[in-house]
């Protein structure tokens, strides 16, 4: 099995030891994403193009996602952000999961991991 390692030169990456996404048996992994921003919705948009850049580079795309977790330190702030993500997923939803929780830093607002179907 041939696995294709993506990295978009986020901070962590190198910290952590992680790469942004792995294109493997088929599918897309792309790890949880922080995006930048005061706000939910400019960290959720932010997100979502790092996201999107990954997918690109995979050969593949948001219609293709099979699989999306969102992961909040406040659930009461996912509401704003569902045109967001109903925009970026279009007529092909993903399974989705929002979990509450803590993140890597109190500065971020929401985290993103997705699978997709490799191209």
């Amino acid at each position: 099995m041939t696995i294709k390692r993506i990295h978009s030169g986020g901070e962590f990456e190198v910290k952590i030891g992680y790469c942004r996404a792995v294109v493997a048996g088929g599918f897309v992994h792309v790890a949880g994403t922080v995006g930048q921003g005061d706000t939910v919705e400019e960290q959720c948009r932010s997100a979502l193009d790092t996201i999107g850049k990954a997918l690109e580079q995979a050969g593949t795309s948001f219609a293709n996602a099979v699989r999306v977790n969102y992961y909040l330190p406040d659930a009461a702030e996912f509401e704003p952000c569902w045109p967001i993500l109903s925009e970026a997923f279009g007529d092909n939803p993903p399974a989705a999961t929002m979990i509450e929780c803590g993140l890597i830093n109190p500065k971020f607002r929401i985290e993103i991991e997705l699978t997709a179907l490799a191209g």
